[in-house]
């Protein structure tokens, strides 16, 4: 409790200086120029770039992908791509019974008091039916219908023709902000969970390569496993696979004392009923995990809402045995632990990120797509970023604005508010003005004390 009450006034104090740094002070003799926080590098690879250029799935997939696809021959497969496409995007979480009884005794209350009003000689008995019948057909009009999807070999093949490379677009991004910020991890162990087509499998290796030598995906469906160990072997049964230590498992393994260095649920936590379940999930991923957790999502207010639910589960709860005493923090993309601030506001937009890529060659696939994600990497071990004295890192949740001699930033600062800075060569020195320049949407821009009075809170 002790060491608890000590970070939370270590926290305080950071954050009351972070907030000096986002929203400005006079800074005549420029201290940014005296602190190294490029490390040596060239401004448009500084420290807090993480993006990737376009991306392509590796050939060996892309090939194996497309000989299965083709020789599926499904009916309507064009439409069938869009209409799962659509599906996957607007899907949201099903409503809990709690809160579904909420909606209808609102809703009944509402009507009662409406019929009470207009009411002159009626049958209590025929207007409290006929009230229960319009409770039930207003909650089935308004109401998600959260269903449960069951992937057979045809609907595998279309998954993997809607979103393989996408899935692998966002994974691959993810994971490149652990190999950019801790360039000495080398993980051995991964377990994949809900792992589908084994997209994390083939994103992970094209990062760490041969360092991996055991991954375990997990997925109930059958269908999905056989589909993802074909993509393993190039469609080709009697061939070696081209990732070696690949193993497929229903369930996820029982000991709690099993762990991996890099533990990710790609797409997954959304497709869990209810609350209770993604949070029994949750923790026990974590217990799984020895050095990083990765979790994406549809870049939607509802898969970043699922993210920020994870999130408080590992830094605010705890379970009753707790195998690994090392606490969770954020990696990566929050700069803070505060809550988030795109849900303390009444924000119209998410927390996401963009990246393009490279959509498999079939017909009417031929053009730069770009998918839209959210994510949230938690760890156990200390950021090495924050080895630099005098410089936090803000992240850039929107597009960068590059003008004549200033650059429009929206950052999410390490005090946990929203700025929307002005960066000038004059006001934040050369150095932090040319990061700028050269940073874009979800890379990192270092935010060093004593900057000039240029922030605003972004009302976005």
């Amino acid at each position: 409790m002790a060491l608890r009450t000590y970070g939370a006034c270590v926290l305080c104090q950071r954050a009351s200086i972070v907030r000096m740094m986002c929203t400005g002070m006079s800074a005549a003799a420029h201290p940014q120029s005296q602190v190294d926080f490029l490390k040596g590098e060239v401004h448009r690879k500084h420290p807090g770039v993480t993006n990737l250029k376009a991306l392509q799935l590796p050939v060996e997939l892309q090939t194996a992908a497309r000989s299965i696809i083709l020789s599926a021959q499904v009916n309507r497969m064009t439409g069938r791509i869009q209409a799962l496409t659509n599906f996957l995007w607007s899907r949201k979480r099903a409503i809990d019974d709690f809160t579904l009884r909420q909606k209808a005794v609102s809703l009944e209350k509402q009507l009662w008091e409406k019929a009470m009003e207009n009411s002159g000689d009626v049958d209590l008995q025929v207007l409290q039916d006929r009230i229960r019948k319009k409770v039930l057909s207003e909650l089935r009009r308004n109401t998600y219908h959260w269903t449960p999807l069951k992937y057979d070999e045809e609907l595998g093949v279309v998954y993997m023709a809607a979103r393989l490379a996408g899935g692998f677009a966002a994974v691959r991004r993810a994971i490149n902000e652990i190999k950019k910020r801790d360039p000495s991890f080398a993980p051995q162990s991964l377990l994949d969970f809900g792992s589908g087509l084994g997209t994390v499998v083939w994103a992970s290796h094209s990062c760490w390569g041969d360092t991996l030598k055991e991954m375990v995906c997990v997925d109930s469906s059958g269908p999905m496993n056989i589909l993802a160990e074909r993509l393993l072997k190039g469609d080709d049964e009697a061939a070696e696979p081209h990732i070696k230590q690949v193993y497929f498992r229903q369930f996820l393994p029982v000991s709690p004392k099993v762990q991996f260095d890099v533990v990710v649920a790609a797409f997954t936590l959304s497709e869990l009923p209810n609350a209770k379940e993604r949070e029994e999930a949750v923790f026990t991923l974590w217990r799984k995990t020895s050095s990083y957790l990765v979790l994406v999502e549809n870049g939607t207010k509802e898969g970043h809402q699922i993210l920020m639910e994870a999130r408080d589960t590992l830094l605010k709860k705890q379970e009753k045995t707790v195998h690994d005493t090392r606490p969770a923090s954020v990696f990566a993309p929050c700069p803070h632990e505060l809550m988030c601030p795109k849900l303390a506001t009444e924000s119209t937009t998410p927390c996401n990120f963009h990246q393009r890529y490279q959509p498999l060659p079939l017909p009417g696939h031929n053009e730069l797509q770009t998918e839209k994600f959210s994510y949230l990497i938690l760890t156990r071990t200390e950021s090495p970023q924050a080895e630099t004295e005098g410089v936090d890192w803000a992240r850039l949740i929107g597009p960068v604005q590059r003008r004549k001699r200033h650059v429009h930033c929206r950052m999410c600062c390490p005090d946990g508010q929203l700025q929307h800075l002005v960066v000038t060569a004059r006001k934040h020195s050369r150095d932090v003005y040319r990061c700028a320049r050269n940073s874009d949407w979800g890379d990192q821009l270092p935010v060093i004390q004593k900057i000039e009075d240029d922030a605003q809170t972004d009302s976005e």
